[in-house]
């Protein structure tokens, strides 16, 4: 039972970086980060992300733009998240996917992870 409080101090870990990596791009994070760790997936559920910019596009009803311009970017860092979450884990990132949506404004930062030894268990 003593991977319990491990699994919340590391997903705690991974919903900062992910959100400080948000920060020092976008110029803003998440106001509320939520991570889900399961077996070999982790799940960032970020909200309240865009920036002022983007809020004044999608007023505009410019919904394609930004989730273009946001799926662009998320893309161009998957290599960046997925080596934070490699970090804190200590496993390798097979896959990265990510999602935004606005109502409500929110996105989930998926990531894979390849299997581990305790899988074939």
């Amino acid at each position: 039972m003593a991977a319990q409080p491990e699994r919340g101090s590391h997903a705690t870990a991974i919903g900062n970086a992910i959100t400080r990596l948000h920060r020092e791009h976008y110029g803003r994070g998440a106001t509320v980060t939520r991570t889900v760790l399961n077996r070999n997936y982790v799940i960032v559920f970020l909200e309240d992300i865009y920036t002022p910019v983007e809020r004044m596009l999608i007023g505009a009803d410019h919904h394609d733009t930004v989730r273009q311009t946001r799926h662009i970017f998320q893309m161009e860092m998957r290599e960046q998240f997925s080596a934070a979450v490699e970090e804190i884990l200590g496993r390798r990132v097979i896959q990265f996917m990510s999602q935004v949506c606005f109502d409500p404004d929110m996105a989930a930062e998926i990531f894979v992870l390849e299997p581990s030894s305790a899988d074939a268990v």
